[in-house]
């Protein structure tokens, strides 16, 4: 016992720590919102059209989070435009935001000199590497989120389960789910150097589907999604650091455990 609790004499590892619990909220809150309105594609194609920006700022010499900034925000935009537009299929929108993100950073990868020594973290994530400024985006986030949902609690959930009857009641639903939008981006631009473009989806919706198991109300399901995110992604962790292995793969495992074991209490109760 004495052995875990000395790590946390280290920063790093008490940012991983803090890391966890900040990405638990804004995940929790988003992810919600995400499997109600079943914008988990959605939310994959902005992860992977991410990566795009990550390639090209790495060539360009400046901050990866940036370039997957811009990239996110863009596609997100993009798809929910194409997807009003109702001219293009939505699922094609995705397809061609996902190939065209991957393919701009695989090539820009390719053409940046030397050895990109932090492109694995941001694939398969690393949370020893989070430091200061990314703990500052992220509880910024997740003020921002906990505001939102707070003040806009009653048209997002009219908008996250039925948006044709909510623009019947003459709601803003337009602007609700661009905004929406632009909010799943960034916090799966901030959640990256958790969990990595290939697994940070997981985040925002396992804990969530986990919590729909035992409620179907809206914002028990939040607060449920935020509380089972952190008991997952502090177990995975643990796991990763342990064991040497990258942390997106090692929160994704005892999440998809986690929620196998709460199925079958759901059943046998």
């Amino acid at each position: 016992m004495d052995s875990i609790l000395s790590v946390f004499e280290y920063d790093f590892f008490r940012n991983a720590v803090l890391g966890c619990l900040l990405a638990s909220i804004v995940c929790g809150i988003v992810g919600t919102y995400v499997v109600t309105r079943r914008l988990v594609f959605i939310s994959g194609g902005i992860t992977h059209a991410s990566f795009g920006g990550i390639g090209l700022a790495v060539f360009l010499g400046i901050s990866p989070l940036l370039g997957a900034m811009a990239f996110a925000v863009a596609s997100a935009l993009g798809v929910q435009w194409l997807s009003a537009r109702r001219d293009v299929r939505q699922d094609s929108a995705i397809a061609m935001f996902w190939t065209f993100g991957m393919s701009v950073g695989i090539i820009f990868s390719y053409l940046t000199p030397g050895f990109v020594t932090d492109m694995s973290s941001y694939l398969f994530g690393s949370l020893l590497t989070i430091g200061t400024p990314d703990l500052v985006v992220l509880a910024t986030l997740a003020v921002t989120a906990l505001a939102v949902f707070s003040v806009f609690r009653r048209v997002i959930v009219a908008v996250a389960f039925d948006s044709q009857f909510a623009r019947t009641q003459r709601l803003p639903v337009s602007i609700i789910e661009y905004g929406m939008m632009m909010l799943i981006a960034v916090t799966i631009v901030a959640t990256l150097r958790i969990m990595g473009v290939v697994m940070v989806i997981s985040l925002l919706t396992i804990p969530q589907i986990t919590a729909n198991l035992f409620t179907h109300n809206f914002s028990t399901m939040m607060l449920l999604s935020i509380i089972v995110s952190m008991v997952f992604c502090l177990a995975g962790f643990c796991l990763s650091f342990f064991l040497s292995v990258p942390s997106g793969a090692a929160i994704i495992l005892v999440s998809v455990v986690g929620y196998a074991v709460a199925r079958l209490i759901v059943r046998q109760a």
